[in-house]
């Protein structure tokens, strides 16, 4: 989690200025995006192309080898069939720059990337079809399969083991409880956390291990129209959250993340269990604990927005996007219970499967 003041706020003039010192490059258009920790810039050059400039959180900027291995990361997905951005080289063949800024308090310094830009929409702005699920389970599969045979001097760094969003800290949640005080959520967020503890700890030992993105969610999931009127994915974003994990996690990642798109959220995890299952079948310990998962995810969501915006209020309405539906998602999940969801899960899949 990035600290107060972590978040770079660059000016118009200021990333231009990168640009131009960095990477040679004089932008006719600039314009900012929305992000959590990290500040974005779309950039198109006089001298062509389409890029996004990525400037790194002050914090995570100190931690240049765990940049490093997203980078590659990117690369890597890229080079196997998976769209995911590349970075451009500076002028002097860096793939990144550590540069010494001031936002309006004091000279930090924040590390700097310049991205090649996907064509798309995000996700959570077209129809989410069963198909299209289908193919989002299927995807995040393919990429954390892909992930695991990437090899690189640095790869243990992703071992982040106090990583507040990894699905294995799901308990370090308690420290930040307090943000809920006087909600009525934090009984079931309790109950959730407590429940992980009983059921998904002992079992972890089954769990299948593998690199996560472990952000898989509707903004960072890009799609364009198919000949088919319906939609394919064009693009992966933001390997902020890479860590060593399970392949179970980033399931239970995608289901969460995609219930927020969904009318009907109970239906999504059938058509993403499936298309899951057509790459990496999970064994009985992981499917035994796919709900409490995608709860625990819901929960780190949840409160962690809530603490980033006592860090960042002006920034609430980006970070509170997914909890606003969250909140009812998360409850009605709780209510209908483990066996209730799994089983719409699981026989949805499974017709879903057998149609294909």
């Amino acid at each position: 989690m990035a600290q107060k003041h972590a978040k770079p706020n660059l000016s118009h003039s200021q990333a231009s200025e990168i640009v131009k010192r960095l990477y040679r490059l004089t932008a006719s258009a600039i314009q900012s995006l929305p992000s959590y920790d990290d500040q974005n810039f779309y950039v198109a050059p006089i001298e062509g192309g389409e890029y996004i400039l990525k400037i790194m959180n002050s914090e995570d900027s100190k931690n240049v080898f765990l940049i490093e291995v997203q980078t590659y990361a990117m690369s890597f997905l890229q080079q196997n069939g998976i769209p995911a951005q590349t970075a451009l080289p500076t002028a002097s063949g860096e793939l990144m720059s550590l540069e010494e800024i001031d936002c309006g308090y004091g000279n930090q310094k924040y590390l700097v990337r310049l991205l090649t830009y996907l064509p798309g929409t995000t996700i959570s702005k077209v129809p989410v079809t069963p198909q299209l699920l289908y193919e989002t389970g299927k995807t995040a599969a393919r990429m954390d399969t892909i992930l695991q045979k990437m090899e690189h001097p640095h790869l243990n760094i992703l071992k982040r083991e106090k990583f507040v969003w990894s699905l294995s800290n799901v308990v370090l949640l308690e420290d930040y409880l307090y943000v809920l005080d006087g909600d009525p959520l934090l009984e079931v967020v309790k109950s959730v956390i407590k429940a992980y503890k009983v059921f998904v700890d002992p079992k972890r030992s089954s769990f299948r291990k593998c690199i996560n993105h472990g952000d898989f969610n509707d903004l960072n999931i890009l799609v364009q129209p198919d000949e088919k009127e319906g939609y394919r994915i064009t693009g992966i974003l933001d390997f902020g959250d890479m860590n060593c994990g399970y392949y179970v996690h980033e399931l239970a990642i995608t289901i969460m993340y995609m219930m927020t798109e969904h009318p009907k959220p109970i239906e999504v995890g059938g058509p993403i269990l499936a298309g899951w299952e057509s790459v990496l079948p999970l064994n009985e310990a992981e499917k035994d604990c796919l709900y409490l998962l995608v709860l625990s995810r819901y929960c780190q969501s949840l409160v962690l927005a809530r603490y980033s915006v006592t860090l960042h209020p002006e920034n609430t309405e980006y970070l509170m996007i997914s909890t606003r539906k969250g909140v009812k998602i998360l409850q009605q999940l709780w209510e209908l219970g483990k066996e209730q969801v799994e089983k719409v899960w699981l026989q949805t899949a499974a017709q879903f499967s057998d149609s294909k």
